[in-house]
């Protein structure tokens, strides 16, 4: 009989967070770090967030690659704040000039859809300039619900098999379904 009445109840809470109708969400970055290991290859000019309210933190980075890049690989990870940082589900590595040209890792084209528009990384190998401008964190493209957390996003980027730089973006996730406009 529980059963029962746990599918409705579930299928409604679905539904109310994929078709939008739930303003209830607060899905905003809370900290960005840049860090090149190599600065004749890689240099960030600029990496921070701007508030322009309270419910949405605006992500800027730009960096330049000095020479062309062929061979990148990324190394991503999901982290979940519990008592620190734990690794959570996602932890891919990709070749990033690969995954361009195909597109077939389901959970990289998650995390790339969030950010696609406000970027120029939409492009095959080489890479010169990667800009992610005024990027903020839209509920609607996120097409999986989060447990309500804090998560960082930590992404490693490769060169001819050198680490050059990473960056750990922190955003925060939290749905209240009772809330109410």
């Amino acid at each position: 009989m529980r059963a029962l009445l746990i599918i409705p109840a579930l299928c409604g809470v679905l539904l109310t967070y994929n078709t939008g109708l739930n303003n209830a969400v607060v899905f905003k970055f809370t900290n960005v770090i840049c860090e090149s290991y190599n600065t004749s290859w890689f240099v960030f000019h600029n990496c921070r967030l701007k508030a322009v309210n309270r419910s949405k933190v605006l992500l800027n980075i730009n960096g330049t690659v000095l020479h062309p890049a062929y061979d990148i690989h990324v190394h991503g990870q999901v982290l979940k704040r519990a008592n620190g940082y734990k690794p959570w589900l996602v932890d891919q590595k990709l070749d990033e000039c690969q995954y361009m040209r195909h597109r077939s890792i389901p959970v990289v084209t998650i995390v790339y859809g969030l950010f696609k528009e406000f970027s120029n990384m939409n492009h095959t190998c080489p890479y010169i300039i990667r800009i992610i401008k005024d990027f903020y964190l839209k509920t609607e493209l996120l097409r999986l619900p989060l447990p309500t957390g804090d998560y960082m996003l930590t992404l490693r980027w490769f060169f001819d098999r050198k680490l050059q730089f990473d960056f750990n973006v922190s955003f925060t996730f939290v749905e209240d379904i009772l809330k109410k406009n």
